[in-house]
Parts: structure tokens; sequence; C-alpha cells
């Protein structure tokens, strides 16, 4: 079987809500959804189409390519079915291969023996077949295997990432509190900005959410930024597949004349590693970076555009005093500056985006981290339309 050719099963996984909007991109590629579930998508396709998947998706973490389904009611079963499997066809004789898995079996309480398991049975059958020992690891930089085991139901994966693509490779500088770059692409989704408008992000500590716009409006994908992929290490990987999906990235960069993208802080810091990440990114000519209080963020006026503010949550009671009066001049930012505009407040405390003094059209669920997450938008009404209160 050539992987490269043959068609499977296609799992791409996400961080969880994101879901609705990496179906969108996935769709948007030309593929066709098979099916959907918290975490991710289902899909058909070759080895060579998750090349073009892992350079492409802004919003997932991992393209894995079906190899086997299987009954496994405990970890001996996983050892025998796959001892079986050819690994020599995928796995280069002196190739080197890690192992990650989701397991949640009762007959064992620690995932790393599953892997050892999966790694014993790789390493017996390419000693039986080839007489060579292939080396394994932790550290995700040859071939990675991935199994999925959920009660006597197992399947194996070749992880075709190796590192997620939730993190998209040019942020240098974090920030203190930075939010994942998959995270940022997903809120950018599912605003109603029509990447070309203006794009105001107050408060954008190391620029995330404003390259990402940058990123989104000129078409530049993840796979720019990034060189190494697990599914380069597998045995008949040839670069023209890559090379040539790689070289269609640059081919469909599109320039917008006037595009505006402000992007504000008031820590001199911040903005400076903004600018760091924007240069790495190549969308610093793209993003109007200045130093001032949130408030003082120009919004340009007479045009529809999106405000994004990305304001701190509050884990401490003495915190969430300070922020209430953060919040109520982020309402009041918005009803005076912010005319004709969709205000969007990304925010894991409700409570606090209650004193905004504004009442949300829409609120749309995330994650960050493990804290819930609302992303709630403002129909901000321009001219003698009066704002809504709460």
């Amino acid at each position: 079987m050539n992987i490269f050719t043959t068609r499977s099963v296609i799992t791409i996984t996400c961080h969880k809500r994101i879901t609705p909007f990496l179906e969108q991109e996935v769709k948007e590629l030309g593929f066709v959804i098979e099916d959907r579930f918290v975490t991710g998508v289902h899909i058909s396709g070759t080895v060579s189409d998750c090349i073009r998947l892992n350079l492409n998706l802004r919003c997932a973490s991992q393209v894995l390519y079906s190899l086997k389904q299987f009954k496994a009611s405990e970890s001996n079963s996983i050892y025998n079915n796959l001892v079986q499997y050819p690994w020599e066809n995928i796995l280069p004789d002196d190739g080197y291969f890690s192992i990650t898995s989701n397991v949640s079996n009762e007959t064992i309480n620690n995932n790393l023996y599953a892997n050892l398991r999966v790694k014993d049975a790789i390493v017996d059958r390419m000693r039986e077949k080839t007489g060579k020992r292939p080396s394994s690891g932790s550290e995700l930089n040859g071939i990675v295997f991935n199994l999925f085991w959920k009660n006597d139901y197992a399947e194996i994966f070749i992880d075709t990432s190796g590192n997620s693509l939730a993190r998209h490779g040019y942020r240098k500088i974090p920030g203190l509190a930075p939010m994942l770059e998959a995270l940022a692409s997903a809120t950018i989704y599912a605003t109603r900005w029509d990447r070309v408008s203006p794009f105001v992000n107050p408060m954008c500590g190391s620029g995330t959410l404003a390259i990402e716009a940058a990123l989104i409006a000129t078409n530049r994908r993840p796979g720019l930024f990034r060189t190494k992929y697990a599914f380069m290490h597998l045995r008949g990987y040839e670069d023209e597949v890559y090379l040539k999906e790689d070289a269609l990235l640059e081919e469909q960069i599109r320039e917008i004349p006037g595009l505006r993208i402000i992007a504000t802080d008031y820590s001199e810091r911040a903005i400076e590693n903004a600018k760091k990440n924007a240069t790495a990114a190549g969308v610093a000519k793209l993003i109007e970076f200045k130093v001032c209080e949130f408030a003082d963020t120009e919004v340009p006026q007479n045009v529809p555009g999106v405000m994004f503010v990305n304001p701190e949550y509050g884990e401490r009671l003495g915190q969430v005093q300070e922020l209430e009066t953060t919040y109520k001049r982020i309402g009041d930012f918005m009803k005076q500056r912010c005319r004709g505009y969709y205000g969007y407040v990304f925010t894991g405390n409700l409570e606090l985006a209650k004193k905004t003094g504004l009442k949300a059209s829409r609120r749309i669920e995330f994650y960050t981290s493990t804290i819930d997450c609302r992303l709630l938008e403002y129909e901000l009404y321009a001219g003698s339309r009066k704002d809504k209160g709460v």
C-alpha cells in the first residue's frame, strides 16, 4: 500500500469549540466533511492530501491518517494486532519514531504503558522483517504514530503533523498571557469582519490577534512559517508534492489596497514585541502599531469595521474590582468611538462583561486553556439609531 496515493480516513483535530471554524477551513480547501465531533472532523484522503492540509489550516492541531481499526480489550490485544502490521512499508530501516496516544481503557491507568506496547509491536515487526531496530523516543522530530483506544475500540494513525499546528510558528515572543494562534484565528473567523474594512485591536499584547487578522486578510497560510512536519520522514516521501503545495502558498497571497489593521497597547515592551512577531510573520508593514491607552486608539470613522479587544479576566478579587472600571471604560469606548462598527470582547468573565453597559447580540463559546470563554458581539449602531443598553 502506498499511503501517499491510497485513500483512508483522515481525522483533523482541534481545540474544543473550534470545530465549526476548522470545518469551514476544510471545506474551503475543497474537502468533503464526512463527520464532525467535539474536537475535530473526519474526511477521506491520502497522505498527499494531508500535506496540503498541514500547510493550509489555521485552526487545526493534528492531521491524522488512519492505518488500522481493531478491537482491543487489553494491552496484549494492542500488541498482537499491531505486530502484524507491515510497518516496514512506512518506516525507513534507520527511521526514528514516537508514539502519542489518547487512551480510556479500564485495564490500564497510564497512557505511557499503551505507548510502550505500540512501540514494542513496531520494533519487533521491523526487527523481524529488516533485521534492524528503529530508534524511538518522546521527541516529535521523526515519524509520529498516534493510538486512539477507548474501551475495546482501537485505531492507529500516522500523525502527519508532529508538533501541533495550533502554534503557527511566527511568534518568537509570546508575552504574558498569549492567545493560542489557532484560537485567535477561530475567533476572527467568528466575527463579521469582511477582511477589507478596518480591524482595530486595542490591548493587543504580543500582537497575535492583529497578526492573525493580517494573515487571514492577505491569505498568508501557516505553512509559510514552518518547514518541518512528521510526514517528511515517512518511507516513500518525496519533496515534489510538498514543494508544489509550498509554492502555492506564495502564489495565493493577495494584497488588500487600503487595508487598515490598528493595534495598540499601553506597554512599550508589548508593542516592541508585537512588532517583532509581526516582522517574523511578514505582516509588519500591514499593521499600524501605537503605544497608547486603549481609549485613545484610533478608530477610522465613516466606514464599517471591527473593534476586537481581549482584556484581562481577573483571577483574584482585587483584580476583578480593578477590572470592573476597565470593562466600563471599554463599553464607553465602544459607544462613543466605535459607532457603525461591530465590537467584540473576548473574555472568560461574564460578570465583568456586564460592566460594559452593553447587551451582546451574539455570545460565541470558546475555551482558552481550561477557561470557559465567550466572544461577545456588540452591534454599535451609527447615525440616529440608539445604542442598545443592558
